[in-house]
């Protein structure tokens, strides 16, 4: 699980505050949505490489879609394609990952993009039910196919592979940095070396930062809202932190923006039941294919790319995980 997962509930403070509030109360009364296409990105552009969080809708409309000799009779896919749905299990309140806007109903972010695609590429159209999941019940619901993938910035790891099979890895998270947004002169980890970084007590900078940039002064604190409000007060010149975390705050939060990619790795999968080979090796096949006709960057640069500057980063390669 990435740092975001971890310590998603004591972020629900300040920096959070802005962007999910309105969608925890939209969320308050149903336990599942339902999710079409998106809606043409905006023209504001964000810090990083111009995306608005909203994936365009022609990237929907010129997404792949299986051909009936991908798809045998009694098969998952199958099954889905019947239906005319796919079930996934996620969490709703991750900015540029998985969140509900409350004024259209419609969930946004890398990770529901990537669902959309995938039920595009099973049944031709972008139909997805998302049902609310939290950490502890995401392998029994596999399991019990209750939910046919999960979404949900899903750490492959070999003792969760005994109980998922695990599709990709399809992005990698890590260590990341974040800067004022008036900042030019940091680009990456390296350029921290000898200077005052804000940290997370218990987090993983505080022992990965060392190694990355040499003679780097750490200033921890206990929670992000408060290393956020100590960035922008210029208490350290950078907050390392998880990327998918930075990116939240950068979204919420403009006086900051995160630079280059992260320096630690951490491979997010899509779960899928444990027993099914076929389908895991159908869902591999499709993340080849939107890795290589450019869909998948341009869902990056749409999502998490809209605040984190740098270039888009190459996927990760498949089965490249231990677990994978």
């Amino acid at each position: 699980m990435s740092i975001f997962g971890k310590r998603l509930g004591p972020r629900r403070t300040v920096a959070m505050a802005a962007v999910s509030a309105a969608a925890a109360l939209a969320l308050a009364a149903c336990g599942s949505s339902s999710s079409g296409g998106g809606s043409a990105a905006g023209s504001a552009p964000g810090n990083g490489l111009g995306g608005s969080g909203v994936l365009a809708q022609s990237v929907y409309d010129n997404a792949p879609v299986a051909s009936a000799a991908d798809i045998p009779a009694g098969s998952t896919m199958a099954m889905i394609k019947q239906k005319g749905v796919l079930t996934i299990g996620a969490a709703l309140d991750a900015p540029l990952l998985s969140q509900q806007d409350p004024t259209n109903g419609k969930i946004e972010g890398f990770d529901a993009d990537m669902a959309k695609l995938l039920a595009k590429y099973i049944t031709g159209k972008t139909n997805v039910k998302t049902v609310t999941i939290g950490t502890q019940t995401r392998e029994a619901m596999l399991s019990s196919k209750q939910v046919d993938a999960v979404f949900n910035t899903y750490t492959i790891t070999p003792e969760r592979a005994q109980q998922v099979a695990f599709a990709g890895p399809y992005m990698s998270s890590g260590l990341a940095v974040a800067v004022k947004a008036g900042d030019n002169s940091i680009h990456s980890v390296k350029d921290l070396a000898g200077k005052t970084v804000i940290v997370g007590a218990n987090t993983p900078a505080v022992t990965e930062l060392p190694t990355a940039a040499p003679g780097s002064k750490q200033v921890a604190f206990g929670t992000d809202p408060e290393a956020v409000q100590a960035l922008t007060q210029g208490r350290g010149v950078a907050y390392v932190q998880d990327l998918t975390l930075l990116a939240s705050d950068a979204k919420a939060n403009p006086a900051i923006k995160v630079v280059g990619q992260p320096f630690t790795t951490e491979p997010y999968g899509i779960g899928l039941n444990h027993d099914d080979a076929q389908f895991k090796a159908f869902v591999n096949d499709w993340l080849k294919k939107i890795e290589a006709d450019g869909t998948w960057a341009k869902v990056w640069q749409a999502t998490l790319g809209s605040v984190v500057q740098g270039t888009t980063p190459t996927p990760p390669a498949i089965g490249s995980a231990q677990g994978s």
